[in-house]
């Protein structure tokens, strides 16, 4: 599956840098296990589906609740352990997350307005 935005590119890589540490500290693999590896899976597919696209908050603020409930809450717990670590260890990332915390949020129904194409519009 592809992720199309620059953003979503960097939410995932996000993740998949936090589902490492996770996984690295609790589940002592290098790589991710099956389970973090299904995990991230799942993850790419719901970031793929996202209906902000480029605009999309960070998932504690978002109003749409993509994941279900054992994955988000798998997500939670992922993020409450690799986050604070990320400052250290993946600076960058780290940053641009908190950037993306101060995003306001909107519901998609306003972007959805907001995308139209008014080019087939009749002009006065």
């Amino acid at each position: 599956m592809s992720l199309e935005t620059p953003r979503l590119q960097r939410e995932f890589k996000t993740m998949q840098r936090m589902v490492e540490i996770h996984c690295r500290d609790h589940h002592g693999t290098a790589q991710p296990c099956p389970d973090c590896r299904e995990f991230l899976d799942y993850a790419e597919q719901r970031l793929a589906k996202c209906p902000y696209g480029e605009e999309k908050p960070t998932c504690a603020k978002c109003p749409v609740h993509c994941y279900r409930k054992q994955r988000r809450e798998q997500a939670r717990e992922i993020m409450r352990h690799a986050g604070p670590k990320m400052v250290t260890r993946h600076p960058w990332l780290a940053l641009m997350h908190v950037a993306d915390k101060l995003r306001k949020v909107r519901h998609p129904m306003e972007l959805r307005g907001s995308r139209r194409d008014f080019s087939k519009t009749p002009r006065s």
